[in-house]
C-alpha cells in the first residue's frame, strides 16, 4: 500500500482547473520512514564517507585551499542543472579579469557563490539569522539579483500559481501548492528542521530537500536554493565545518533518476527509494571531495618544493602560490592587490610561478595578460 505524502486541491489557473499538490508535514508517517539492513548500511557508509571528506579539509594549513574551488564548483554545476552553459575556467577567470565570454551565465553561478557565503555568514553569527524561511528568502535575493527570473519576486514567497514542465499548469509535469498554502509549509518545514527529530541528520537534510523542492516556494530559483539547503544544513547539524561536499554533480550524474525520486515521493510515498538514492549521491560526492582534496594537496606540496628549488625564487613567489587556490587566475594588477607589493616585485613573483610550469599564461598576448593555475583548476574539474 503506497504511503500517502500530500493531497491535491484543485484551483482555477486562468481557464482551467488545476490539480496542485499540497504535502504533508515531515517527517515522513503512515509508518515512518523505514531503515532495513541495507539502508542502515548505505547511511553509515554516507557518514563515514562525509567524515573522511571534513578530515581532508582539516588537514591542510588553510580550509580555503579547498573551500574556494569546491563552493565555486557547486555553484557551476548547481547552474548547470537550470540550464547555464558556464565552465569554472569562465567564472575565476570573470573574477579576476571583470571579463567573460558568457557574462549572463557567468554572473549567475557569480550569484550563487555569494548567495551561500552570505547565508553561511549569516547563521554563523551570534545575532544572525537562524537557518529559516526568512534566511532563504535573503539568499534567493541574492541568487537572483540581476540576472534571468530578476523580475519574479527575487527574495519573496511567491504569490502565484508555479508548475515544473509544460507550458501551462494544466498540462505541467508538476504542480506545486497554491500560494496561500506556502506560507504556512514553510513554516512547517522551518518547525521541523529545528526539533529533535530522532532521524540522522544527514537523512534529514535529504527529506528537507525534497519538501522544499514540492512546496517550491519562489517563482524561480528553487532547484538551486534546495539544493544549497542541503549544503548548509550539513554545516549547520555539524557534519561539515565548511562546504566541500558538491552534491550538485552526482545529482546531475544521474539526473533523470534524481527527478523520477523525487517523483516517486509525491506520487508512491517513496521516501526510502528517495533516500537511498540520496545517501548513494552523498557517498559518491563525499568520495570525490576527498579524491579532489588529497589531489590538491599533494600539488601544491610538490609544486611548493620545486619553486623553492628554483634559482629565480622570491619570497613573494611563494606567497602568491600559497594565495593561487583562492585565486587560479590572475593578472599583474591582482598580483600586486594581493601581494601588497610593487609591480616589478609582482612581475617577478609571476615570472618565477611561470618559469616553474605552476601558471600559464592563457590570453597569447603582451599586455593584459592573463595566468592560470591550470592543474590546480585540472583537479577541480576531472570528472
Amino acid at each position: 500500500m503506497p504511503r500517502t505524502t500530500g493531497t491535491y486541491r484543485v484551483t482555477r489557473v486562468g481557464n482551467e482547473e488545476v490539480r496542485a499538490f499540497v504535502p504533508m508535514p515531515l517527517p515522513p508517517a503512515d509508518p515512518p520512514l523505514q531503515f532495513d539492513d541495507a539502508l542502515l548500511e548505505l547511511h553509515a557508509e554516507a557518514v563515514a564517507a562525509v567524515g573522511k571528506l571534513g578530515v581532508a579539509g582539516a588537514m591542510v594549513t588553510s580550509p580555503q585551499w579547498f573551500i574556494y574551488g569546491f563552493v565555486r564548483k557547486e555553484a557551476v554545476v548547481s547552474s548547470e542543472i537550470e540550464g547555464t552553459q558556464a565552465t569554472l575556467q569562465d567564472v575565476v577567470t570573470y573574477e579576476a579579469t571583470k571579463q567573460a565570454e558568457r557574462p549572463d551565465d557567468v554572473r549567475e553561478v557569480c550569484n550563487y557563490v555569494d548567495a551561500l557565503t552570505y547565508a553561511r555568514a549569516e547563521f554563523a553569527k551570534p545575532k544572525g539569522l537562524p537557518l529559516s524561511t526568512r534566511l532563504l528568502c535573503e539568499t534567493h535575493k541574492r541568487l537572483m539579483r540581476g540576472v534571468r527570473g530578476a523580475e519574479k519576486q527575487p527574495g519573496e514567497i511567491r504569490r502565484s500559481q508555479n508548475w515544473i514542465d509544460g507550458t501551462r499548469p494544466g498540462n505541467a509535469r508538476f504542480v506545486p501548492p497554491p500560494p496561500e498554502d506556502v506560507p504556512a509549509l514553510m513554516a512547517q518545514l522551518d518547525t521541523w528542521m529545528h526539533s529533535d527529530d530522532s532521524l540522522p541528520p544527514l537523512v534529514k537534510a535529504g527529506l528537507a530537500h525534497v519538501q522544499f523542492e514540492t512546496i517550491h516556494p519562489f517563482l524561480d530559483g528553487d532547484g538551486r536554493i534546495g539544493r544549497l539547503l542541503v549544503t548548509l544544513l550539513l554545516e549547520h547539524w555539524g557534519l561539515l565545518k565548511t562546504p566541500m561536499l558538491y552534491l550538485s554533480l552526482a545529482f546531475k550524474r544521474r539526473q533523470q533518476e534524481y527527478y523520477a525520486r523525487l517523483s516517486g515521493v509525491r506520487t508512491e510515498g517513496e521516501w526510502e527509494a528517495w533516500t537511498t538514492f540520496y545517501l548513494e549521491c552523498v557517498r559518491e560526492a563525499a568520495d570525490d571531495g576527498v579524491r579532489a582534496a588529497e589531489a590538491i594537496f599533494t600539488l601544491i606540496g610538490k609544486d611548493r618544493a620545486r619553486l623553492i628549488k628554483h634559482g629565480t625564487v622570491t619570497v613573494p613567489a611563494v606567497r602568491l602560490l600559497d594565495l593561487l587556490p583562492s585565486n587560479p587566475v590572475v593578472t599583474l594588477s591582482l598580483a600586486v592587490e594581493l601581494l601588497q607589493v610593487s609591480k616589478p616585485t609582482a612581475i617577478k613573483a609571476i615570472e618565477s610561478l611561470e618559469k616553474t610550469g605552476i601558471l600559464k599564461e592563457t590570453t597569447g598576448k603582451r599586455r593584459d595578460r592573463v595566468y592560470a593555475y591550470q592543474k590546480y583548476l585540472n583537479v577541480l574539474t576531472g570528472g
